[in-house]
């Protein structure tokens, strides 16, 4: 039940960084930064990024038990 919680904020983290980063032209490294685009809304995301925080939140929730 904790991943299903940790995937959001994973999602949070990974917008707010990607976009900063994304935003100043780097694609930041091994981070893979891209723009996609859905629906005609342009927004910044990285995969690797994604799954580190979602193992992050995981991890601090699995430590809160």
């Amino acid at each position: 039940m904790e991943l299903v919680k940790a995937a959001p904020l994973g999602a949070i983290l990974t917008l707010l960084v990607a976009l900063t980063i994304g935003s100043q032209g780097s694609a930041g490294g091994q981070l893979a930064i891209f723009r996609a685009e859905i629906y005609q809304v342009d927004f910044w995301w990285s995969w690797p990024l994604f799954f580190a925080g979602t193992a992050l939140a995981w991890g601090i929730m699995l430590l809160q038990r």
